[in-house]
């Protein structure tokens, strides 16, 4: 099963993002995140007083809660649904490569960054693209909304941006949110687990992904593919189970003293203690599955692993 590394080398790469998340308006289309820019986030934090001054204080802060509160319970309150938030991450799945291999389940057209088309190909129909190819800097492939777009044979949601760099190529999958999150559910958990850990799942990745589109990796992309962040296989990993978490949770994500939880959740909890003990709050897979046999719902099982986090949801808007 796949788990989660910390981030090493980047200084807030671990525990708890506590960055204030309000933001500027709405674009049409499809929102990104960059910095503080998210007019989004809403729910009331919990009644803390000051926030903590790094991400490894804010999980040791949500840790810390956690003998105040035995014998109370765990569930996390669930705020009410508003106006979905539609926003778009950007996930690298090649850096560097020295060629790569594009398709589409449909027809498909390679267009210049003005949307210009350079070439236009039907269903199954390869494009070849090195590092050496006389195209622009960068382009994009796009098809229709009902079909995927394919890098070298896998297939993705959104749409594919490739970039000239370094001598290599950089491919960046475009998408919608809510479809990246129904992917990494079920690329971290098996998605016949029941559906309470899958829901968890989804919220815990959905809050990791909105902490790096917050602060991303780079210009051109939040975060990478692997599990050295989450893992993330496109369409091959997204089945009705796992859109069915991420749509029974949309929008929802964990918060402590108005911030974002990068949330951290490793396969067990052995793994967990082992790679994440020293910041106090880390979810195992497992356990995960354990508590929803036993009928625990999604929020108390969040509420177990971080406990004095809170629910929040985004919407349109800043309440």
């Amino acid at each position: 099963m796949n788990w989660r590394r910390l981030l090493l080398g980047t200084p807030m790469g671990l525990g708890a993002l506590g960055i204030g998340f309000w933001a500027q308006a709405l674009m049409p289309g499809p929102a990104t995140v960059n910095g503080p820019l998210l007019e989004a986030m809403l729910a009331s934090p919990p009644p803390h007083a000051t926030p903590k001054r790094s991400a490894q204080d804010d999980l040791r802060g949500v840790a810390a809660e956690r003998s105040g509160q035995r014998g109370a319970s765990l569930a996390l309150a669930e705020p009410a649904r508003g106006q979905p938030l539609n926003l778009e991450i950007r996930v690298s799945l090649a850096r560097e490569a020295a060629s790569v291999s594009l398709s589409a389940t449909g027809p498909w057209w390679l267009r210049r960054r003005d949307g210009s088309v350079i070439r236009q190909g039907a269903a199954g129909e390869v494009l070849p693209i090195s590092a050496a190819s006389a195209l622009p800097a960068e382009v994009w492939l796009e098809t229709t909304a009902a079909q995927a777009v394919s890098l070298n044979g896998a297939a993705y949601a959104g749409r594919l941006r490739v970039l000239q760099q370094g001598g290599g190529l950089l491919v960046v999958n475009h998408l919608p949110l809510e479809t990246y999150v129904a992917s990494v559910v079920g690329a971290e958990m098996p998605s016949s687990w029941d559906l309470e850990a899958l829901k968890a799942q989804a919220v815990a990745a959905r809050s990791y992904a909105l902490a790096h589109m917050a602060r991303p990796a780079s210009q051109h992309w939040h975060l990478g593919d692997t599990t050295r962040w989450q893992a993330y296989r496109g369409l091959a990993s997204s089945t009705s189970r796992t859109r069915q978490a991420a749509a029974d949770t949309a929008g929802l994500i964990l918060s402590y003293q108005g911030g974002i939880v990068e949330s951290l959740y490793a396969a067990t909890s052995e793994i967990s203690l082992e790679a994440h003990g020293h910041l106090g709050a880390s979810m195992s897979q497992h356990g995960a599955q354990a508590l929803a046999s036993r009928g625990q719902r999604y929020n108390a099982i969040l509420g177990q692993y971080y406990r004095g986090a809170s629910l929040a949801r985004l919407r349109l808007g800043s309440g």
